[in-house]
């Protein structure tokens, strides 16, 4: 069983950059995938990233090309580079990982999160 713990969130002004932190306790599945979801109250959470293999990655419309996701070398720590924030960012950012095998199925769990280990989360808040 694993456990996660975000770390880094807070406020940032629009244009801004930050940097979110995840820690991994326990043992994740060899062939496990990573991702960042976001959620704000009365919303579906939202995937905003996502990490196959170490090095094939998942991002939608929305954040390619400002978020970047990346993980340590063994696996146990999980970053999210938030850059160029904008206040539509604003959300409760969690880290997730799920046992997958394959990229097609890093991009369905992004895109439909239905299962999964998950952390508490950190509050981001972007002003304009």
């Amino acid at each position: 069983q694993v456990h996660l713990v975000e770390s880094g969130g807070g406020s940032v002004e629009a244009g801004g950059s930050l940097t979110l932190s995840c820690v991994i306790y326990g043992s994740p599945d060899r062939s496990a995938c990573f991702a960042w979801f976001r959620q704000n109250p009365g919303k579906e959470r939202e995937g905003v990233a996502g990490l196959y293999s170490r090095r094939s990655t998942y991002y939608p419309d929305s954040v390619k090309g400002r978020f970047t996701i990346s993980a340590n070398d063994v696996k146990d720590k999980i970053f999210l580079q938030m850059n160029s924030v904008e206040p539509d960012d604003t959300g409760m950012y969690y880290c997730a990982i799920v046992a997958c095998t394959t990229y097609a199925s890093l991009v369905q769990w992004v895109r439909s999160p239905k299962d999964g280990a998950w952390g508490p989360g950190t509050q981001v808040t972007v002003s304009s």
